[in-house]
């Protein structure tokens, strides 16, 4: 079902990547760049880490909330990563879509796939590649959070992720963050500027009231 928001201006704008290509650090930062950009907050039923700050870094619950959560149509996507359940809740991407924010998805490509079926004419989607296998590791070890098996099956999951690719508006290859972040934010400046069906009606009232200025000037 497609939902229609073409009257807003808000937009969404979804970044993916697999785990330890830079979409985290990229996400934050276009965020604290924007003008009237929000970060999704995605609700999951995995174990607070001993950085994270409910409410801040996800809502965590467990499954039987989850599972509430899906029943009753509260989550605009859900998936299953590494064996925990995610998902976007749906009320607060919606209010923020309407007053005119975009709001900044740091998602898979399953929850991607399902946001572009229900909102395709408010998206923005972006997929980040790491250089090599080799660097993906490297940054997976440095981060020091997960065990040995923890990393060996988020590099499975990497591979599977890398294949949906060409899934996305557009794909980064993340070997600069400054560099990558410059080009992420030029992306979503340009994309935002296109006419589309997300703002035909804001800029058919401008073009409305220029042309009955004009009109009245015509007549002078």
């Amino acid at each position: 079902m497609n939902i229609n928001l073409a009257r807003q201006k808000g937009v969404m704008i979804i970044i993916s990547s697999p785990s330890g290509a830079g979409k985290t650090t990229l996400t934050r930062k276009l965020v604290s760049d924007l003008k009237n950009a929000v970060l999704s907050i995605s609700v999951t039923t995995r174990k607070k880490r001993d950085n994270e700050e409910d409410g801040l870094h996800y809502y965590f619950v467990d499954d039987e909330v989850f599972n509430k959560m899906v029943d009753e149509g509260n989550l605009l996507e859900h998936a299953n990563v590494f064996g925990f359940n995610y998902g976007t809740p749906k009320e607060r991407v919606i209010e923020n879509i309407q007053i005119g924010n975009d709001v900044i998805f740091d998602i898979d490509w399953q929850g991607a796939l399902q946001l572009k079926n229900n909102y395709e004419d408010n998206i923005i989607s972006v997929f980040i590649l790491p250089p090599t296998a080799t660097e993906l590791m490297g940054r997976l070890i440095k981060r020091d959070q997960d065990s040995i098996d923890t990393i060996k099956n988020r590099l499975n999951a990497a591979y599977d992720e890398i294949k949906h690719w060409n899934e996305y508006d557009y794909v980064i290859i993340n070997d600069d963050l400054d560099v990558a972040y410059s080009e992420l934010k030029s992306i979503v400046t340009s994309e935002k500027m296109k006419i589309t069906k997300a703002n035909t009606t804001n800029i058919s009232k401008h073009v409305d009231h220029l042309l009955e200025e004009l009109s009245d000037r015509l007549k002078d």
